[in-house]
């Protein structure tokens, strides 16, 4: 035990962080096959459980098997708890929890919180967390009362109140996993307003990034006031919404509200209130951008995030009007835009190796089909359109890579294996022709 945390205490932050999530993905897969967490009836092969444990740490939605009808309650409890490990971060809830304790926080541990939450400074790291763990308890209790009454109309009272606790730590850590069984997720509540609605703040507060609600707050909601980071994630999510739910409104036989919360719940959250199979080429390519963009930084969303998009549509813009990188009167560091393209081409990498894998071992599937899976895997966002069940045992583990490389990053994973060591000479520039 001393050597594991003298080895553990030796690597880099984002290493330990990696690691982390790997060590709860198997612990929560050998939880998920204990006989007390499977119904009498059901068989749980493992890799569906490591599959299931997978998906809920890495806060996807995809699933092999449908929760309500396959985990007891136990079952679905460890279910909650990794989700909520997974979207908070394994390292934050470490540090609340000794906090709630007493105990003195360590550099080590205020590195690690920094690094998974994605902030540049260690001043105010307890009082961050604390206020992160207040927000989490507070937004979910808020939902789950909500969403009860709801789901007390179709389910016993004690039933109605677990599901509507499971549905706000879902819907909050962008989760996308549901015990109401059947496996057909949102779609019997798809003209329910109230539902809906919650559904889609949870998600939206969620998956804008801790950091935005802790400003949105101190500002008491003036956008003048608040920091460009504020600012780029919240005019870049209102976009992104309004302009997916337009786009998807005019794509499909279906209501706006219906388009509304597609468009909301595509950006990594994973539940539908339609049939994501029947849905049109044109609304399925909606999804699949919408999907691959992703949610903040600093949120319980994947995908190459808001901001990064909106740094590569700035750079778009300003090769045509000659201005500097920046936006609401601030300017950009020059860095960001390599950084941009370094995510979203290793992104773009992922999303291909993997289909073509996908298209290897599933042959019987369309081009479509497995393109959609691989990039809701590598977004985090869970929506299938219904093939992932059939899936074989190795396109189910190269899901399961891509998850994890999703929730964790491309772009963090490869920096802890590249070593970049200075350059020892510099070489004469010379130009090369682009485009």
């Amino acid at each position: 035990m001393e050597n594991f945390k003298k080895i553990t205490k030796q690597q880099s932050p984002a290493r330990t962080i990696a690691f982390g999530f790997a060590v709860l993905i198997f612990i929560g897969a050998a939880l998920l096959s204990l006989p007390i967490a499977v119904r009498g009836a059901v068989q749980l092969p493992g890799l569906d459980a490591l599959f299931t444990a997978t998906s809920a740490v890495c806060v996807t939605g995809l699933v092999t098997v449908d929760p309500g009808d396959t985990f007891t309650l136990f079952g679905q409890a460890v279910l909650a708890v990794l989700m909520q490990l997974g979207g908070l971060g394994i390292s934050s809830v470490s540090m609340g929890l000794a906090i709630a304790a007493g105990r003195r926080i360590s550099f080590r541990g205020r590195s690690l919180v920094r690094e998974a939450l994605n902030v540049e400074s260690f001043g105010g790291m307890v009082k961050l967390v604390r206020s992160i763990m207040a927000m989490t308890l507070l937004v979910e209790g808020i939902g789950a009362v909500a969403s009860y009454p709801v789901f007390a109309r179709d389910y016993s009272p004690l039933h109605a109140a677990w599901i509507s606790v499971f549905h706000a730590i879902a819907s909050f850590n962008n989760a996308g996993l549901d015990v109401l069984g059947g496996g057909h997720s949102l779609i019997p509540y798809c003209n329910n307003l109230w539902l809906n609605l919650v559904t889609d703040g949870m998600i939206v507060l969620g998956g804008i990034g801790f950091m935005v609600m802790l400003d949105v707050l101190r500002c008491r909601g003036r956008f003048r006031k608040l920091t460009l980071h504020s600012k780029v994630v919240l005019s870049t999510t209102a976009v992104l919404i309004l302009g997916g739910a337009m786009l998807l409104w005019l794509t499909e036989p279906i209501s706006f509200l219906a388009a509304l919360f597609q468009s909301i719940t595509t950006r990594t959250a994973g539940f539908s209130t339609i049939d994501i199979g029947a849905m049109t080429n044109a609304g399925l390519l909606v999804i699949m951008i919408l999907m691959f963009i992703g949610a903040s930084p600093g949120s319980t969303g994947g995908g190459i995030k808001t901001t990064t998009f909106f740094v590569l549509m700035q750079e778009v813009r300003i090769i045509f009007s000659k201005r500097r990188l920046g936006a609401f009167r601030r300017r950009l560091p020059e860095e960001s835009l390599a950084k941009a393209a370094t995510i979203t081409l290793l992104g773009t990498i992922v999303v291909f190796v993997g289909t073509f894998m996908l298209c290897v071992l599933e042959p019987q599937h369309s081009f479509v089909q497995l393109l959609f899976e691989q990039i809701s895997a590598y977004s985090t966002a869970g929506l299938s359109m219904g093939i992932t069940s059939s899936l074989h045992a190795a396109s189910k583990a190269v899901l399961i890579v891509t998850m994890f490389i999703g929730r964790v990053g491309a772009f963090t994973l490869l920096s802890l294996w590249v070593s970049r060591p200075e350059p020892s000479a510099k070489y004469t520039e010379e130009a090369i022709t682009i485009g």
